[in-house]
């Protein structure tokens, strides 16, 4: 396909702009080396059309690529490689437009052009595959030089790592996908560019073997295929590893002291090049001096909103818009520099330029920031809702006192909720990491499955985010090994052999709801309640609802697997699920039918700061239960309470009977009802059971900050936290999952 008439003129601007910075450089320079550099990448991306154009602009590229590499300024032979380019390009430019070869520099007019080249070929890529060089060995982060640009690339490489695994996983079902891989070869090239100047060796030449892998896809040279997508998200994950170091000596000081293993990536890339059929290149013998990698954890950070400001529009080379750690101290520019300020700013120049500019509407925040805010926001609802009552005691709702207070808590209430949105973050990443599992799942259990999902831009509390990963991760492999059926399996039932799982998230009110669902064998809970007596979870004829059952699934140490496998089979999967969604003061529900499948649901607070709860009193005390755990209130009839020996006292509630509660017994409170005709029964759902609560009164429903009780108080047994209510006086937050269990 030749290059669009359109295109021309674009590239013509192009090369006045290259022409000039050829003029000005000068060898032991490098002014205009990073220009120069972005100007023939947008070059390549519009001669894609020719390809021996194409060819040579990449030649040249490479030529500068090896001065970034290393930090190098322009040498002779680069420079004058640069301008006999810019002589020889509008001859074939106006070769190409007129239909007539091109024909490379050194050829004659009638010298054929040369073959296509092989894939190994201009690609950066070593010969088939040999040994050369080991790159296995631990990253010299020069910290005390470079903790300014290190910063400044953490931020960067982990928004990059993001893209890249999410791209390659649309790959994965659309090869032919060129957006998917364009953004990988752009993340790819900026991590491989800057982790060169900042002489991390392994990373670099990693990240350089798997961005020529991609070019040659780009430039259509060979077709990806999974064995190829693999080897790149191996290496993906093995960069994420060395980022996770940086994170460790940027947060704690600890340099890194572990080898991350890259040389056996190396090699597969290389051999995938000039060969994309191949197997794996089989696993090297370890070597006693690289032991395995140890993952870092992820640092805390929430990328905040900013206002755009007028700033000139964005290159054609731009990948991705420009983050700006808030903790980056700016670099010193100027003749008065430091040597090593100077260094790190032409660093992060060459960073700057390889990104393209752009807009800056994003800053990270330190999230402990962020908790500091919404303390302080906290406090002031407090206050406001004092003064507010202070004043509806003095009676005078006309005054100008009274209007003012009113405005002051509109007022109030809008910033809470605006600090409340700053912690929110989307839930994409999350699923992104799902889909990656569900990948890495299905080969391992020979399955095939379509995993889609929905509502990924939804926002939900930063700590909510960090404590869901986990149940998700146990509610998807239960999914794919218990859930959904090998091909054959389903083949024989009259299902299509590829089996469907979906995950999606959305708000609903003041909570958000996670849904996963699957079109597999659902649960037998006939199998359920035989597996729990069997396992003593139970005992033998225990009278259970429907939900009842299905609850058990989330008992300690349950599994209906008949075998230990990798994936399932130890019972303490769907555990860490139940405890970690109580733990979020949420709830999961089950919804199945045998043959046809089986929907998770959870219900999450949106955030953990505030609570939507229903207060009460006992006594003169007064507590306060999540409205989320609260199904209905009543006021029990005459008859419906009886004594059970062995159980207590108990609710006949439409057929049901529950145990009931009293709080002024369990946290010996005096003053309080004890005929419970005369209380009110609450009844709160924990666990897909129902436990009715007595109570003296409904005082009222209401949003509450949330205040930690202190070391002393701490792990209360049925203790949540506590609160400050509007009238001053403190009222302690139920936890009903431990609340009932003690």
């Amino acid at each position: 396909m030749p290059i669009p008439t359109s295109s021309f003129a674009a590239i013509e601007d192009t090369l006045n702009r290259l022409a000039g910075e050829s003029i000005l450089a000068q060898v032991g320079r490098d002014d205009g080396l990073i220009p120069s550099y972005s100007l023939l990448s947008e070059l390549i991306e519009s001669t894609a059309g020719d390809p021996v154009l194409q060819q040579e602009v990449t030649r040249v590229r490479g030529l500068l690529d090896v001065l970034l590499d290393t930090a190098k300024p322009f040498s002779e032979s680069a420079l004058a490689g640069l301008k006999r380019f810019v002589e020889w390009l509008p001859g074939a430019l106006a070769a190409a437009q007129s239909g007539a070869a091109v024909v490379l520099p050194g050829q004659s007019s009638g010298a054929a052009a040369p073959a296509a080249a092989s894939p190994a070929a201009g690609s950066g890529v070593s010969e088939p595959v040999s040994e050369g060089p080991r790159f296995d060995q631990v990253m010299d982060l020069n910290l005390d030089e470079n903790r300014e640009l290190l910063l400044e690339f953490h931020a960067e490489a982990l928004d990059h790592l993001a893209h890249i695994e999410s791209s390659l996983l649309i790959l994965d079902g659309e090869p032919e996908n060129r957006d998917a891989l364009n953004q990988i070869f752009r993340s790819f090239h900026t991590i491989k560019g800057v982790s060169g100047f900042l002489h991390l060796t392994p990373m670099h030449t990693l990240t350089h073997e798997v961005e020529s892998l991609l070019d040659l896809a780009r430039n259509g040279k060979l077709r990806l295929n999974p064995t190829i997508i693999t080897a790149v998200l191996q290496s993906r994950d093995a960069v994420q590893v060395m980022v996770g170091q940086i994170t460790l000596a940027l947060e704690q000081g600890q340099l890194p002291s572990t080898i991350v293993p890259v040389d056996h990536l190396i090699r597969t890339v290389k051999l995938l090049a000039v060969n994309p059929q191949a197997e794996k290149v089989p696993e090297p013998s370890p070597s006693p001096a690289a032991p395995e990698p140890v993952a870092a954890p992820v640092p805390e950070s929430v990328v905040v909103p900013l206002p755009v400001a007028a700033v000139p529009p964005p290159t054609a080379a731009a990948a991705a818009p420009v983050e700006v750690p808030a903790n980056v101290i700016p670099f010193e520019s100027g003749a008065n520099a430091k040597p090593a300020e100077k260094a790190a700013e032409k660093k992060a120049a060459a960073s700057s330029e390889l990104k393209g500019s752009g807009s800056s509407s994003t800053v990270r925040v330190n999230t402990d920031k962020l908790d500091a805010m919404m303390d302080v926001v906290g406090e002031l609802v407090i206050v406001q809702s004092q003064i507010a009552e202070s004043a509806r005691l003095m009676g005078d709702d006309n005054s100008h006192l009274a209007r003012n207070i009113a405005q002051l808590g509109r007022i109030t209430k809008e910033l809470q909720h605006n600090a409340m949105s700053v912690r929110l973050v989307p839930i994409k990443p999350t699923f992104q990491k799902m889909e990656r599992l569900v990948r890495d799942l299905a080969r391992d259990c020979e399955k095939k499955v379509n995993f889609h999902t929905s509502g990924e831009d939804t926002e939900i509390d930063r700590t909510v985010i960090e404590e869901i990963a986990d149940p998700l991760v146990h509610m998807v492999r239960n999914s794919m090994d218990h859930g959904l059926e090998k091909p054959a399996v389903r083949l024989a039932n009259g299902k299509p052999e590829h089996g469907n799982v979906t995950l999606k998230a959305f708000h609903q009110g003041s909570n958000i709801h996670i849904e996963l669902s699957d079109d597999g064998r659902g649960i037998d809970r006939e199998r359920i309640y035989a597996k729990a007596v069997e396992k003593g979870v139970i005992p033998a004829g225990a009278q259970m609802s429907r939900d009842e059952v299905l609850a058990l699934i989330f008992a300690p140490g349950f599994s209906t697997a008949e075998k230990v496998t990798s994936v399932s089979g130890r019972g303490v999967g769907m555990d860490v699920v139940r405890r970690n969604i109580e733990k979020l003061r949420g709830k999961v529900e089950i919804d199945t039918e045998v043959g046809k499948g089986t929907i998770f649901r959870i219900k999450l607070p949106l955030t953990m700061a505030i609570i939507d709860g229903l207060v009460v009193r006992v006594g003169s005390d007064r507590f306060i239960l999540p409205s989320t755990s609260v199904q209905m209130a009543l006021r029990p009839a005459a008859g419906a309470i009886t004594t059970v020996h062995g159980r207590g006292e108990v609710l006949d509630h439409r057929g049901r009977i529950l145990p009931i509660h009293r709080l002024n017994r369990r946290f010996q409170i005096p003053g309080a009802i004890e005929d419970p005709l005369e209380g009110i029964i609450v009844l709160v759902e924990t666990s897909g059971r129902l436990t009715a609560l007595l109570v003296d009164e409904m005082v009222s429903k209401q949003e509450v900050v949330i205040k930690n009780l202190g070391g002393l108080l701490s792990n209360l047994p049925g203790i949540a936290g506590g609160a400050i209510l509007g009238d001053g006086n403190i009222a302690l937050i139920l936890d009903p999952t431990s609340l009932f269990a003690a």
